[in-house]
């Protein structure tokens, strides 16, 4: 569920982050591939994502209480797990398979795409977060074909790609340890990844040893979407913390994807309209601020900052925030305008 705060007739509220409202969030069902997943295309849709983002603004502004607020199957017991194309170790072991040098060497030497950063090289875990949106399994260690996955997924902002120790059957009371092979997986994501985010090591499948090596991550370098009805986006350091003319935010726990806080702007406004002054005028959302929130530089969600005016790079400066030990950090924030503005009278 999104998260909404803040909104009121416009006024020079301090920007902080709401940390209230991200705790209170329901985070993403799915923070990685399931452990026996092979394959998981990404199902991620934008024009509803946005649809949902603007009809939950509309129902939180409209609710006080809410504002601040039959084939044999590879799962059955034994059976044969697909693909498996990878190398493997001559020792059938979770230790050899982390010491295994072809990984390692493969991983080293991989090419980064054009357009990408490498973000993290030969890890020995792959990436869990929030923004988590599909699961491809290759036949060859090949970050152009993952790279091209990515680009074929709207707001796919990053892959890992990685070796992973997989059981050859499906392990039960039958064969709790049965032999391993070698998945290559292709995980796709709606943010950036990071180090930070490489904290899935593998788990035991009863006593078969699921384990990780090889794992790069790469982040695209390209900004995100335009947005209809608005100019940009314009790119900021930090999230914007202006004077004035701050209506509310809006957070979004997933990927991140600059056409919800698009939704919110405009159902904020549409909200307003139908709930002038006593004089007709209302507070139209002109402006919005998207960034993506990270957690320890994990990231959570998309962050949506709302105003009545257009506000300018030099009042980008909130880059982060701590609550405790732990940092909320800002990043890929832009901005986007109105147009043409709404004139918030009836």
């Amino acid at each position: 569920m999104a998260c909404l705060a803040g909104f009121a007739y416009a006024a020079p509220a301090p920007q902080n982050i709401n940390f209230d409202e991200i705790e209170s969030s329901n985070a993403p069902v799915l923070t990685g591939p399931p452990v026996e997943a092979v394959s998981q295309p990404v199902s991620y849709n934008e024009v509803d994502a946005k649809a949902s983002a603007a009809a939950a603004v509309t129902e939180e502004l409209a609710s006080p209480s809410k504002r601040g607020l039959t084939k044999r199957g590879v799962n059955d017991p034994c059976s044969p797990q697909p693909d498996g194309y990878g190398p493997k170790p001559a020792t059938d072991s979770a230790d050899a398979f982390l010491a295994f040098q072809t990984f390692h060497d493969t991983a080293n030497s991989a090419a980064t795409p054009q357009g990408y950063t490498r973000s993290f090289v030969d890890l020995q875990a792959s990436v869990n977060a929030n923004s988590y949106m599909g699961l491809y399994t290759l036949k060859t260690y090949d970050t152009i074909k993952c790279q091209q996955l990515c680009d074929a997924a709207s707001l796919c902002t990053a892959f890992n790609i990685y070796f992973e120790r997989d059981p050859t059957l499906a392990p039960a009371d039958a064969c709790p340890n049965p032999a391993g092979f070698t998945n290559i997986k292709c995980t796709l994501w709606g943010s950036g990844v990071t180090t930070e985010a490489a904290k899935n090591k593998g788990q035991y499948r009863r006593d078969f040893q699921v384990v990780i090596s090889g794992s790069n991550g790469y982040t695209k370098d390209n900004p995100p979407s335009p947005q209809a009805g608005f100019d940009g986006p314009t790119a900021f350091g930090g999230a914007i913390n202006a004077p004035g003319n701050y209506i509310g935010q809006k957070y979004f726990p997933g990927v991140y994807d600059a056409g919800l806080c698009a939704g919110a702007c405009q159902a904020n406004t549409a909200y307003n309209s139908r709930h002038p002054r006593s004089d007709g005028t209302y507070d139209a959302c002109q402006f919005f601020n998207a960034y993506l929130l990270s957690k320890n530089n994990i990231p959570e969600g998309t962050y949506c900052g709302l105003y009545t005016k257009t506000w300018g790079k030099q009042y980008s400066t909130n880059y982060g925030q701590y609550r405790g030990s732990d940092y909320y950090s800002v990043s890929s924030s832009y901005g986007y305008t109105l147009n043409p503005q709404n004139p918030g009278h009836i």
